[in-house]
């Protein structure tokens, strides 16, 4: 995902600037994130339970060393994650980076998007 996150892309390195769809959309571009007007979103499949649980659990190590947290809805093989900034109420780059980890944590266990 070239140019950086998309605080970075737009002269943004503020982590509590609002981005629009088409401030995130090249950097959420192989996530499976998408950007819904209020929040990003992204669902993904997995093999069973224990696997969307494990899921989980490698996310969320990686949120809290970001220090940055998603809204989850947890299934048997399904896993869905909506990530906000409550503090400034939108999508900042704060959310665009741990969306990306998201998905390539979710690409390197082998979930399937949603």
């Amino acid at each position: 995902m070239a140019g950086g996150p998309a605080g970075e892309q737009h002269g943004r390195m503020d982590r509590h600037t609002l981005l629009s769809r088409e401030d995130v959309a090249t950097d959420l571009e192989g996530s499976g994130f998408r950007h819904d007007g209020e929040r990003l979103t992204a669902e993904f499949r997995t093999a069973d339970f224990a696997s969307a649980v494990r899921l989980l659990d490698t996310v969320a190590v990686e949120a809290d060393s970001m220090n940055h947290h998603p809204d989850v809805h947890l299934g048997w093989g399904r896993i869905e994650f909506d990530l906000l900034s409550h503090d400034v109420g939108g999508v900042t780059a704060r959310d665009v980076a741990l969306a990306r980890r998201i998905g390539e944590i979710a690409s390197e266990q082998g979930a399937a998007v949603g």
